[in-house]
């Protein structure tokens, strides 16, 4: 406990100060919905672990691109299932500090999907 009661004590503060919105478990019921209705798919060929022998040959890892190795650290990949490509279960509003999310997060699927969202 001492060596944490720092750390906690600023998380705490910062979680207690952080703006809050009901689209995070309007999001998490939506995904959970998902799972419940049997919508999970198969993990993309790409994004499966490679590093043992066969996967190669399975397809797995290969044209995965790291996004880490550029100044963006993001550009267009498939990260979900085929099935639920551009199916959004977080959809932030506009209410408050929640724009900046919103705005963000439009960006963002914009690189990733290579679109318009």
């Amino acid at each position: 406990m001492p060596e944490a009661r720092l750390a906690l004590a600023q998380a705490t503060v910062h979680l207690a100060m952080a703006p809050k919105s009901n689209t995070v478990i309007t999001g998490i019921d939506v995904a959970m919905a998902d799972v419940r209705a049997g919508a999970v798919g198969e993990i993309p060929a790409h994004l499966r672990y490679g590093r043992y022998a066969g996967a190669r040959e399975l397809g797995n890892a290969i044209g995965y691109r790291y996004p880490h190795r550029i100044p963006e650290g993001v550009f267009e990949q498939q990260y979900p299932p085929d099935d639920l490509v551009g199916r959004d279960c977080y959809r932030p509003t506009r209410h408050g500090e929640e724009h900046v999310l919103h705005e963000r997060l439009i960006r963002l699927r914009r690189a990733v999907r290579g679109k318009e969202t």
